[in-house]
């Protein structure tokens, strides 16, 4: 029997310019698996069919390792969700110190138990990520989102994060130009500078990985609380 998702990955790694043993493919699959799995008692995703879980989930998060050195580096998700692109970059980079952040317990007592049992690295916070940078403030290499929010508030959410000299990357689609424009007060802001954008195609749709540098320190007043960063964006 054909091992759909597995082919799928393999054939779009190319694409990424990335190498990656069989087994670190196989274990990336096991894991989209599970959640597919799990997905019957829990809302984590609208995708469930093999090859576009391969797509648009592992290839997806693995855009980011194809965009930004991570090798020895912390990296923290934040608004993980289901654990992308979280997850699949702890299993492709296993030495990326991987943090996942999201508010959902559900979800992330879920990860909580499905990482250990596959034998994933990754540590798991269940907070708010405005309040959680209260401990974890420019502790961080990377900062890595693919949440649907505007980029300019998950800007606010993910820079107060990262160290100065390290990077804010963001996984956007086809509005990704768009997106930046509206985002320059707060790239300004929050101490960032546009590095690159970085295009990729593997399902016949676009997906930008928005690569920011922390040039400077974030205010301490950022990130505000979520209420007033929707109220009045930067």
């Amino acid at each position: 029997m054909n091992d759909v998702m597995l082919e799928t990955l393999s054939a779009g790694l190319p694409m990424l310019a990335l190498e990656l043993e069989l087994s670190v493919q196989e274990k990336l699959c096991a894991f989209g698996r599970a959640m597919v799995k799990q997905n019957e008692v829990m809302n984590l995703t609208g995708i469930t069919e093999d090859a576009p879980v391969a797509k648009l989930h592992l290839l997806d998060s693995l855009t980011v390792a194809a965009s930004v050195d991570l090798r020895g580096k912390t990296l923290i998700d934040v608004g993980c969700g289901a654990g992308f692109p979280g997850v699949p970059l702890a299993i492709a980079c296993p030495d990326t110190k991987v943090t996942l952040l999201d508010s959902l317990g559900k979800r992330m007592k879920w990860l909580e138990e499905v990482l250990p049992a596959l034998n994933i690295s990754a540590e798991c916070i269940t907070a708010r990520a405005e309040e959680a940078v209260a401990t974890r403030r420019e502790r961080y290499d990377v900062a890595t989102s693919r949440a649907v929010a505007q980029l300019n508030i998950l800007l606010e959410l993910t820079a107060p994060y990262v160290k100065v000299g390290g990077a804010v990357v963001a996984l956007k689609g086809a509005a990704a130009e768009e997106e930046l424009a509206g985002a320059k007060n707060a790239i300004k802001k929050l101490g960032l500078q546009l590095e690159q954008v970085k295009e990729f195609s593997f399902d016949g749709a676009r997906h930008c990985v928005i690569v920011l540098r922390k040039i400077a320190p974030t205010p301490g007043v950022y990130p505000r609380r979520f209420a007033k960063i929707k109220q009045s964006p930067l």
